[in-house]
């Protein structure tokens, strides 16, 4: 892995942003327009909480329910993204390791290989390749003992806290710090995904000219020889996956990636703890807020839109992330979850939001052009989603027109 060093927006900068004052919010035409938006069929206004920043004047410019403690479905992955940039980088990167246990004699292995994960979410079998190729221009034709998958980076819970019982693989494979394709082995969803790893780089080292045993699972006890080692792409690009696509799988496994920096094996809980912590140090309120898992599936995770903005303008306020954090997020009408929805002006290619969508939640937070940040979260048992997505686009496309 290459760490970074933790950073941190000055509490006292976003705590001004979060504190300022609306301005003839209840009055103004545009707070009216809005508020008309957020009236759909089938959503409840009591269950509805929305606000709107606008970063020119420093103004609230309308707030609705805008403490009420709701869950976030997708939107959980907005703090995800930010303690991750804070606390790792926009650099960072998860190391893929192969280690060996035993010597080399002439071009065999006396003894067995680990492949090491640590909890890279896109690292995929194109990257096992470059491992058994790596093996074989160390000089190694043949390996007396076996492949052994190395997982004990991370816990051994496959879900997160809160997970309803069909969520298991339908909404994410198995949790791991070693997985290869997102679990997929042999065309279906591995529930033993080490192993699984082991037995796909077992075949790569065999089409890679190294004749090798069997497969299992092991554990790095740190007094191997490096063979073999591959990076993942820089956490803004995972992160830019992650949100475009709202992968559950990847943003649980670097909620789990921020729990090793308290102490490893990473977990859930641990990353949920170190990533609210990162948000109250950077001055985000945290009351009604409770993270329990990276995803937004728990049924535990609530949010606020006071926090969900804060976040939004804390990264608008740091110069160094801004760009990665924008860059996350799908765009109206043309990427990601928003590639099919606000597909006409003045939405479309101006309206940069991260969407969240489950039976009990809907929302919609991001920003407007260079002008806005919003978020809206709608709750019911269930909640509909067309009509809560379609007070969402309007919502935002009011915003585009100002």
């Amino acid at each position: 892995m290459v760490p970074m060093g933790r950073r941190r927006l000055p509490v006292v900068v976003l705590a001004a942003l979060v504190l300022a004052a609306p301005v003839g919010a209840a009055s103004s035409s545009l707070a009216k327009k809005l508020a008309k938006a957020l009236a759909v069929p089938h959503v409840s206004q009591a269950r509805t909480a929305a606000l709107v920043f606008d970063l020119q004047t420093g103004t609230t410019v309308f707030s609705e329910h805008d403490r009420l403690s709701l869950a976030p479905a997708s939107n959980e992955k907005l703090a995800v993204t930010y303690a991750a940039l804070v606390a790792l980088g926009p650099e960072f990167r998860i190391e893929t390791d192969v280690v060996g246990r035993g010597e080399l004699q002439g071009t065999t292995w006396k003894g067995s290989l680990l492949l090491v994960g640590h909890g890279d979410p896109l690292l995929s079998s194109a990257n096992l390749v470059s491992l058994a190729r790596q093996v074989r221009a160390a000089g190694i034709t043949r390996v007396t003992g076996a492949v052994f998958g190395d997982e004990s980076f991370f816990d051994n819970r496959r879900t997160a806290p809160g997970w309803k019982s069909w969520y298991y693989v339908n909404e994410s494979p198995p949790l791991s710090a070693l997985t290869v394709d997102h679990a997929i082995y042999r065309g279906r969803t591995s529930r033993n995904p080490a192993l699984s790893a082991a037995l796909m780089f077992r075949d790569a080292l065999r089409r890679a000219g190294v004749a090798v045993g069997g497969a299992g699972l092991g554990v790095d006890r740190g007094d191997g020889v490096p063979l073999a080692s591959v990076e993942s792409p820089p956490l803004s690009t995972t992160l830019r996956y992650m949100d475009h696509a709202s992968d559950n799988f990847t943003a649980e496994l670097l909620l789990k990636q921020l729990g090793t920096l308290v102490a490893t094996p990473g977990t859930t809980g641990a990353g949920a703890a170190y990533a609210a912590q990162t948000l109250a140090d950077a001055g985000v309120p945290m009351a009604g807020v409770r993270i329990a898992d990276g995803s937004g599936l728990s049924l535990l995770d609530r949010v606020t839109a006071r926090e969900l903005t804060a976040i939004l303008r804390g990264a608008w306020s740091d110069a160094e992330l801004r760009p990665v954090f924008v860059a996350a997020l799908p765009v109206a009408g043309i990427s990601g979850t928003l590639s099919d929805r606000m597909r006409r002006p003045p939405a479309r290619g101006h309206v940069f939001a991260k969407t969240g969508t489950t039976d009990r939640a809907s929302a919609l937070s991001g920003f407007v052009r260079r002008r806005y940040v919003f978020s809206v979260l709608q709750n019911g048992n269930p909640v509909s989603t067309f009509w809560a997505r379609r007070a969402q686009d309007r919502f935002a496309t009011v915003l585009a027109s100002q």
